[in-house]
């Protein structure tokens, strides 16, 4: 075992031993070392603990709901945009769009109606549907943040429809098979840890009773274990290492799902959420990315990490746990994650001379002026790039596509002004002299915005 090994299971072991749960397992997935795993405890039955335990993981099931609407959204069969009852016949709430069901923002209720919590008895998909009339609409949609159980088991019906099976056939063919997500059920299986809820003033530890989800299985109905949990993770931070044929979902389309749609909390915004997935930022413009899941005597904390520097490519952390009320099982994947890469940085990769930039793009390499600020355009990795002469160190440059057919325009790809069109403008003799960004103008030299007298020339 290395000393870094040694660091994060003695994390794991102390938050085990102070919060007093009776498992916890762990696991590191990261491109560029072995997968480390770390499991304490005992699984309070007759199986032995171990990394192929599984644990219940809770609402991180719902990244999963997410990423097969998307898919959804991909082949064509939706709209994020569209409301429910486009695709659905419902009694209630069918103006209600995906978009706004994906991000928690449609204002439904938290739970399907009734006490769910008090009986553990979940609806079927008929008894969900039928009560929907009494559900409420607690706020306006997209007034403000409102997590709703409801909300994503009403997408698992819709995906299901959609694809015309059950939510949980969907799951295993379009993603459990495809990642090799091969611990992760809608069942506890033979060899799973069992869930306690920990006596607060004695040692004692009360078993929770095993329930079955239902109809509202997409919201937290999965049993995993830590070493698939941490690779779904990695693969919600970094899709292309793991599916390099975009099988499962596009890289793309997992950027849009990390960009926040809304904060958790409008006085202290220190987390976030997109579609489907839980945003933690740690500074330094480092994301933490997943979800955390509760179910009775479970805990469990599933997140990949984004940029800093250190940061290795496809990092995914899990910490599952048997005890409900052990809310420390929810901050140790965080920072598990950033011991990792402080003691274990990822390994630094030389630089080597490339290709030229393409003869139509050199003459617009350099330093450029925008509004009266200065700007750096250059060429690294085959893409036409640029950045704000001060910007701060880690900020990610703009990046620009070619249109294929429209010489000397292209399209901003990411960063800033993403999106919006970059043209060139040369003089008789095929220099570039004059750039619009967004239609703003950009000289070799600071300007003011007088009106430019283009028939001059100056």
């Amino acid at each position: 075992m290395t000393g870094v090994d040694d660091r994060l299971s003695r994390m794991v072991r102390t938050v085990q031993a102070q919060a007093r749960v009776p498992a916890v397992s762990a696991a590191l997935h990261r491109a560029d070392r072995p997968l480390w795993t770390c499991a304490v405890g005992g699984t309070g039955n007759d199986t032995e603990l171990g990394p192929g335990t599984r644990f219940r993981i809770g609402s991180v099931t719902k990244t999963f709901t997410a990423v097969l609407t998307l898919q959804c959204r991909d082949d064509g069969l939706l709209d994020l945009d569209d409301p429910l009852d486009r695709h659905l016949d419902l009694p209630a709430h069918g103006g209600l769009t995906v978009r706004r069901l994906l991000s928690h923002t449609a204002g439904l209720q938290r739970e399907p109606y009734g006490d769910v919590w008090d009986t553990l008895r979940a609806p079927d998909v008929d008894g969900l549907v039928a009560d929907l009339a009494r559900a409420e609409r607690v706020l306006p949609p997209g007034r403000r943040y409102h997590y709703s159980n409801l909300g994503m088991a009403l997408l698992g019906r819709l995906v299901g429809h959609l694809r015309g099976g059950t939510w949980a056939e969907v799951l295993a063919e379009r993603v459990l098979t495809p990642l090799g997500l091969a611990g992760t059920s809608v069942t506890p299986g033979p060899y799973a840890a069992t869930g306690f809820l920990v006596d607060a003033y004695s040692d004692e530890a009360h078993p929770e009773p095993p329930t079955d989800f239902g109809a509202v299985g997409p919201a937290a109905q999965l049993w995993s274990t830590a070493s698939d949990m941490a690779r779904w993770a990695a693969f919600l931070a970094d899709p292309a290492a793991l599916d390099p044929a975009g099988a499962v979902l596009a890289p793309a389309t997992l950027d849009e799902m990390r960009w926040p749609a809304t904060v958790t909390d409008e006085t202290l915004w220190a987390g976030g959420f997109g579609l489907g997935l839980i945003l933690v930022p740690q500074g330094k413009r480092i994301m933490h990315v997943g979800h955390d899941g509760a179910m009775p005597g479970f805990l469990a904390g599933v997140y990949g990490r984004r940029g800093g520097e250190g940061t290795p490519g496809a990092m995914g952390v899990a910490v599952l746990g048997s005890s409900g009320t052990a809310g420390e099982v929810l901050d140790l994947p965080h920072r598990l994650l950033a011991a990792a890469v402080e003691h274990d940085p990822a390994d630094i990769t030389p630089w080597r001379p490339g290709p030229p930039a393409p003869e139509g793009v050199r003459g617009l390499l350099g330093r450029w002026w925008g509004e009266g600020f200065e700007y750096v355009f250059s060429w690294h990795g085959g893409e036409l790039r640029a950045r704000g002469a001060d910007d701060p160190a880690g900020k990610p440059p703009s990046v620009f596509v070619p249109l294929p057919d429209r010489p000397d325009v292209f399209r901003t790809l990411s960063g800033r002004e993403a999106g919006e069109l970059l043209r060139l403008t040369r003089d008789e003799h095929g220099t570039v002299v004059r750039m619009h960004w967004a239609t703003y103008r950009f000289t070799r030299h600071q300007e003011t915005f007088e009106r430019y007298d283009f028939r001059a020339g100056s």
